[in-house]
């Protein structure tokens, strides 16, 4: 919740229109980086769900072992906890303020 609303009044140059100008500027609560965070974190959640999806049988009195594989047991699992810490990272992260905008 950065909104943050700027006024700035310039001097009266003998013109009346100019006399009081009030200018609005909003701030995003998000910088361009955090939305490139959000954006790795979403396809590192994707990739890890679609390498958890298979191994199954089609039936139901044969097992199949390759559910129990490394990529489905840890592979997948790290990469959707790593997706999901990146996710957290750019909800959380604040970019520095440029010095000349304060």
């Amino acid at each position: 919740m950065d909104n943050k609303k700027k006024t700035t009044n310039k001097p009266v140059t003998g013109d009346a229109k100019s006399a009081k100008v009030e200018q609005s500027e909003y701030e995003f609560a998000f910088g361009p980086k955090n939305y490139i965070l959000l954006a790795v974190g979403i396809i590192l959640l994707g990739l890890g769900y679609i390498l958890l999806s298979g191994g199954g049988s089609d039936d139901p009195n044969v097992f199949n072992a390759e559910m129990f594989n490394r990529r489905r047991m840890v592979v997948a699992p790290l990469m959707i906890v790593v997706g999901l810490v990146v996710e957290i990272c750019a909800i959380m992260f604040r970019p520095k303020k440029d010095k000349k905008e304060e």
